[in-house]
């Protein structure tokens, strides 16, 4: 299964000098949040507008070693993917700037479509 995850280029950096990625609110939250392709730009205009740096990761689920489970945590109907433990940059099959245009408006990187 392919999800994605929005995340900074500084913890992207990172993560890639030390072969897995853990967030931030990692500790706080318990799992890393993720979004299945078509959550993506409702995600990122509710938690991301005027943020930038931002990266977007293209993950092959199934190559994280970690639990993935598919859950609503809000009370709400719609299910989001999250990771229950680290994500090896090896899960990670691509990766693509993520930047709101000047209106702050995201748009799906054309390189991580499939």
């Amino acid at each position: 299964m392919i999800i994605y995850h929005i995340t900074s280029e500084r913890e992207w950096q990172a993560a890639q000098l030390t072969g897995q990625y853990l967030p931030q609110g990692y500790a706080q939250d318990g799992f890393i949040h993720t979004s299945f392709k078509e959550q993506v730009l409702k995600t990122a205009s509710r938690f991301y507008g005027g943020q930038s740096d931002l990266v977007l990761l293209k993950i092959e689920s199934e190559a994280t070693a970690a639990e993935v489970k598919v859950e609503n945590l809000d009370g709400g109907a719609e299910l989001f993917p999250h990771i229950y433990g680290p994500l090896p940059v090896t899960a990670v099959l691509a990766a693509a700037t993520f930047e709101a245009d000047a209106s702050g408006q995201f748009a799906f990187p054309a390189q991580l479509s499939d």
